[in-house]
């Protein structure tokens, strides 16, 4: 007994694991060997391939591939049309599937719209990329992203504001939505 909602156009693969009350909707295709979390919400045209695992109450919006070897942690939003990869070189002619890289996106983390994420790399929880962003080498937790190459600009907080810190030193500050606190110490984030 199915104990989440697939639309009748979605293809799950027999062997998929996925957790109770998801939500899975139009032309989406899940592989045999994924892992699926409670609560996720899978966007219409949304692949899901064998190697990899989503946690609970990801949201991954339409037209995006999560291919073999990503791994999303817990309250990952992924933005329309963003990307993964997992080979660094790819060519037509020439097979890798051997060579994947091990993408990990942590808790809480946002991927904006039409952002790319450079397989082989970690984004550190509740990290916050901006829309169109390129993603090509490991980002902090909290760390706000944006450009291409993307560049650290600022800092978020859980709640998804943004921090008034700078990009280094010593200070402490409040989420001005949440009230919860933040101390940076150097170049990293914690909240406290």
């Amino acid at each position: 007994m199915m104990n989440y909602f697939a639309h009748p156009s979605a293809i799950i693969d027999e062997g998929a694991s996925i957790g109770q009350n998801s939500r899975i909707w139009h032309w989406v295709h899940v592989s045999a060997g994924a892992k699926i979390g409670n609560s996720c919400s899978l966007g219409q045209n949304v692949f899901i391939g064998n190697q990899v695992t989503i946690g609970h109450n990801v949201k991954i919006q339409n037209n995006v591939s999560v291919y073999d070897n990503v791994t999303l942690e817990d309250d990952v939003f992924c933005g329309p049309s963003m990307v993964f990869t997992n080979v660094y070189n790819p060519r037509s002619a020439i097979k890798r599937k051997t060579e994947y890289r091990d993408t990990l996106v942590k808790k809480g983390v946002t991927l904006g719209a039409n952002c790319t994420i450079i397989c082989g790399i970690t984004i550190g929880q509740y990290a916050f990329i901006g829309a169109g962003a390129v993603i090509n080498q490991d980002v902090p937790d909290y760390a706000l992203m944006v450009g291409v190459p993307a560049k650290q600009i600022g800092w978020m907080s859980e709640y998804g504001e943004q921090l008034e810190l700078p990009l280094m030193g010593v200070a402490e500050v409040k989420c001005p939505h949440s009230g919860k606190q933040y101390q940076l110490n150097n170049d990293i984030l914690t909240a406290i």
